[in-house]
C-alpha cells in the first residue's frame, strides 16, 4: 500500500511539473521603447528641446552630468516561448545644450553628422 501511495505522489507531482506552461505570464516592458525610424532623425547639434520632441523624456538624467541622458529600454519575457529577455540603451552626450554625440544599440543615420538647419 505505501508503495502505491509512493507511487501515486510521485506521478502526481511529475503530471504538475509538466504543467507549468499553462500558467500564463505576461511581458514586462520598462523604460523608453525607441523605434529606429525616430533614433534616425538624431542630428549633432540639436538641442534638448528638439531631442524630447523626437524621442521623449529620458529615463535618466545623470545627477552629476546634465549633459548626459540615458534611454533605456528592459524587456522582461513572461515565457521563454515569446522570445527571450532583452535591454537596449541609448546614451545622448549634450555640449553646450546641443547633441554631441549619441552611443548605444541603435544604428545612427548617415546624416547624423550634418546638423540641422536653423
Amino acid at each position: 500500500m505505501k508503495l502505491l501511495q509512493s507511487l501515486f505522489i510521485i506521478t502526481f507531482i511529475c503530471g504538475l511539473a509538466g504543467c507549468t506552461d499553462w500558467i500564463y505570464r505576461i511581458d514586462v516592458p520598462q523604460g523608453n521603447f525607441l523605434e529606429e525610424k525616430d533614433v534616425k532623425k538624431l542630428r549633432v547639434g540639436m538641442s534638448k528641446e528638439q531631442v524630447i520632441y523626437v524621442l521623449g523624456r529620458p529615463v535618466v538624467k545623470d545627477s552629476f552630468n546634465h549633459d548626459t541622458w540615458y534611454y533605456v529600454y528592459d524587456m522582461k519575457r513572461g515565457m521563454s516561448k515569446r522570445g527571450e529577455d532583452f535591454q537596449k540603451r541609448l546614451i545622448i552626450n549634450f555640449e553646450e545644450d546641443k547633441v554631441s554625440t549619441v552611443e548605444g544599440d541603435f544604428e545612427l543615420s548617415e546624416d547624423f553628422n550634418t546638423p540641422l538647419d536653423e
